[in-house]
This record gives structure tokens, C-alpha cells and sequence, in this order.
């Protein structure tokens, strides 16, 4: 299992307890449409990948994160300059 797998494995399990639609999880589910996220939503779930992996999201960043792919990318990329 590569880093990137870890990586997407661990922000998958930390999508389940907000995953009420039980929607399929891969590089391409969008918080917005797939997950039916709200923006209270996303700011606990992002609280949560910061603490797990111990980064910072910036507000600019997450602006730019649609879907689980492009999450776990913006960790790897984060946890990899820090």
C-alpha cells in the first residue's frame, strides 16, 4: 500500500460518521453532490483531517477541493512540505 492508499483510506474513514447518504467513496466523489455537504459539515470534517494528519487547510484551499481525490492530494502535498 502506497502513502497516497494510506492516505485515502484514513480520510475515508473519517468521511463515514459524515456520510448520512452511505454514498460510495473514490477519488471522485464530490463533498458538494455526492456527500450533500453543507458548510457546517465540511468545516467539522476539515477540522477533523487537520487533526488526524496534523496539517492546516487554508480557506483558499478547501475552496478549491471538490471531491475526495483532490483531498487526499492537498494532504499529501501539505504533510509532505511540512
Amino acid at each position: 500500500m502506497t502513502d497516497r492508499d494510506e492516505t485515502f483510506a484514513k480520510v475515508a474513514a473519517l468521511i463515514e460518521p459524515f456520510n448520512k447518504k452511505g454514498a460510495e467513496l473514490n477519488e471522485a466523489t464530490t463533498f458538494a453532490g455526492d456527500l450533500e455537504w453543507d458548510s457546517l459539515i465540511v468545516m467539522d470534517f476539515v477540522a477533523s483531517v487537520e487533526d488526524e494528519f496534523d496539517i492546516m487547510i487554508t480557506m483558499n484551499q478547501q475552496a478549491e477541493i471538490e471531491n475526495v481525490g483532490q483531498l487526499v492530494n492537498a494532504v499529501e502535498e501539505l504533510r509532505n512540505d511540512g
